[in-house]
């Protein structure tokens, strides 16, 4: 999958435990969990994508990948599970996607909706710090979007 290596990102980021705490919320195994986190991933990676590309929302995407791209970005270190984190223009962006993220996961895996919302929910603030640590990574300022999330490594 094209975006492998930021799925690896915030599931080092959600770290076992957290995964585990996903695994008993859709009544699954952690490779099961595992699973649903790399959709809810996609779908939200790929959420991002679209809103870039759509004038509607361009402005507001490319605004919040500034923010946590910027050299001290306000969320770097809060990941809190269980919640949005408070602020952050990026968290916002994401919270907006949840939804019809989570509602492809729940197509796609048979998981009823409002589970399958949850975990999406609860992945927002781990994709936010993922995305925070790889712009610090990346030096902060630069490529945007595609390279925050990544693409296909040929």
């Amino acid at each position: 999958m094209s975006d492998g290596s930021f799925q690896d990102d915030v599931l080092n980021e959600l770290g076992a435990d957290r995964l585990h705490e996903i695994a008993g919320l859709l009544g699954t195994d952690a490779a099961g969990a595992q699973e649903v986190v790399g959709s809810s991933v996609a779908e939200l990676s790929g959420g991002l994508r679209q809103a870039a590309a759509e004038p509607g929302s361009a402005d507001e995407v490319r605004a919040a990948v500034d923010e946590v791209a910027s050299p001290e970005p306000p969320l770097q270190g809060v990941a809190a599970f269980g919640g949005l984190v408070s602020g952050g223009l990026m968290a916002g962006v994401l919270a907006k996607l949840a939804k019809p993220a989570a509602n492809a996961v729940a197509k796609r895996t048979g998981i009823p909706p409002a589970t399958a919302n949850r975990a999406v929910e609860l992945l927002v603030p781990v994709v936010v710090a993922a995305l925070t640590k790889r712009a610090a990574k990346k030096g902060g300022a630069g490529g945007g979007l595609g390279d925050l999330l990544g693409g296909p490594k040929r």
